[in-house]
């Protein structure tokens, strides 16, 4: 008995079938079913009626007759047109690699040529890409010159408006009497100086000067993240203010020289230094999250 013959027996015992049963579903007689599950096909008429009653045979036990013949091809004796294909198809393929190897050397010249051309292309995409470096680094450089030199001559503008300024109080203190002294001195006694000098998309840079203190509040009108940070990035506060919880955070920055905030959500946070309100130099509702860098120059400097 073939592998062939003891699947189809299997499957048809699974089912309570016997070959009468089957006889009857397939007509096909029961002699040549006995003949299948023994593997002897020297009873049947010929190839073709062999392969035929296995796929009926196959169909009546619900199987997959192509899934049969692959299966058990060995097991199933091939018709003389299969033979005629099989052998056409093998003729073919020795052509197809034959003529497959003769076109691979008739391309492969264009192959390397194009793999010059790929290795030209990528040497010079990376020439361009390393001048292209060379000249954004050059930018950045002239920027960052630039920033400083502002810087340098905002500071000295802060100085000089300073002693302008102790220079006209001096005046004002000498023309009053002894006793109008007190009330003149404190009605010119200066302001501290808090300016806008530079802005760049969400960055906004201010100068802070005619100040012996430097102290920074933020008030959350709702929620919002920030963090206070000085000129060497240490994080002095780090966190969520809510009108529900820590509603606001001070600071004082007298010791440093600079101050980084980040404001998350400035629709929702009032900024104070020295309790004088920084008005935003870019529009909260145009940048909801900004970085704002204040220069701290002390009066004793």
């Amino acid at each position: 008995m073939t592998e062939l013959g003891n699947r189809l027996k299997e499957a048809r015992l699974a089912k309570n079938l016997s070959l009468d049963d089957v006889q009857s579903m397939t007509k096909i007689q029961k002699r040549y079913l006995i003949g299948i599950e023994e593997g002897n096909y020297s009873s049947m008429p010929g190839n073709f009626y062999v392969r035929a009653f296995i796929k009926q045979y196959a169909e009546a036990l619900q199987l997959n007759p192509d899934e049969i013949f692959e299966t058990f091809k060995n097991d199933i004796p091939i018709t003389h047109n299969e033979e005629i294909t099989e052998q056409l198809s093998r003729v073919k393929s020795r052509k197809a690699i034959s003529e497959g190897n003769s076109k691979f050397f008739d391309v492969l010249p264009k192959i390397l040529i194009g793999v010059f051309v790929i290795g030209v292309a990528g040497l010079v995409y990376y020439l361009l890409y390393s001048h292209a470096s060379s000249n954004s680094n050059d930018s950045i450089n002239k920027v960052n010159n630039q920033a400083k030199l502002e810087k340098s001559q905002n500071l000295e503008q802060a100085k000089a408006t300073e002693a302008k300024s102790s220079k006209t109080t001096k005046a004002n203190n000498n023309s009053h009497d002894s006793k109008s002294s007190g009330d003149t001195a404190g009605d010119t006694k200066p302001k501290q100086d808090l300016k806008m000098v530079q802005t760049s998309g969400s960055n906004s840079t201010y100068t802070l000067s005619n100040t012996d203190k430097f102290e920074v509040k933020l008030v959350s009108n709702g929620e919002t993240w920030v963090n206070i940070k000085n000129g060497k990035g240490y994080s002095f506060f780090q966190g969520m203010l809510t009108t529900n919880g820590t509603k606001s955070k001070t600071v004082d920055l007298s010791k440093e020289n600079q101050a980084v905030l980040i404001v998350g959500k400035t629709l929702d946070t009032d900024i104070y230094v020295n309790d004088q309100k920084l008005e935003y130099a870019v529009a909260p509702s145009k940048m909801v999250t900004q970085r704002i860098t204040i220069q701290y120059v002390p009066k004793n400097k």
